[in-house]
């Protein structure tokens, strides 16, 4: 009986140990991973994400994805920012189209039916979630790859599994020691 414990205190030590050698390297992703978490969970509410508006002439007939991507990337030039597009995201029942850029967070939305510029705002939650998931770094580097999103990713994922399964020995052992002793 008495071996039975020393062997699960033993093991409990050894558990610690990892759990401390993991958990501190890892501390500040955990944080960053956890505070940017949460902010995504809430970016409608803290208005990260620039509200879509609704076209309000609905009665034309729809203008073609060349008109709208000339007329975004004729305003976005006026403001001296990169033309270069990511993304046009097209909502016909709205009215509206998202146009999204490939080297800043700005979005200008367009009317489909006129394509007048009916916003110009940043994108804060797409900053929030490349600080999340790791992009951002190759983002600011101008990697065509992720090879940062991946490292970043697969470390802090595989960290918080391993605390997660030792964080539960640390827990069962004690219990199981004093099991033994009564």
């Amino acid at each position: 009986m008495k071996q039975k414990r020393k062997q699960l205190a033993k093991t409990s030590r050894t558990y610690r140990k990892l759990h401390r050698y993991v958990a501190i390297p890892l501390v500040f992703f955990m944080f960053l991973l956890g505070a940017t978490g949460l902010l995504l969970t809430w970016k409608e509410q803290f208005q990260f994400k620039p509200k879509t508006h609704a076209s309000s002439s609905n009665t034309l007939s729809l203008i073609s994805l060349d008109i709208i991507r000339d007329n975004a990337i004729k305003h976005i030039e006026s403001l001296s920012l990169s033309p270069e597009i990511n993304r046009i995201d097209y909502r016909p029942n709205k009215g509206v189209a998202k146009v999204r850029f490939e080297n800043h967070f700005t979005e200008i939305q367009i009317d489909c039916y006129t394509g007048e510029v009916l916003s110009v705002k940043q994108r804060t939650a797409d900053i929030i979630e490349m600080i999340h998931d790791g992009s951002i770094m190759d983002f600011l580097f101008k990697n065509q790859s992720t090879p940062f999103k991946l490292f970043y990713s697969t470390i802090t994922s595989l960290g918080l599994m391993l605390l997660s399964f030792s964080g539960f020995w640390l827990w069962l052992k004690p219990k199981q020691i004093k099991r033994l002793k009564d």
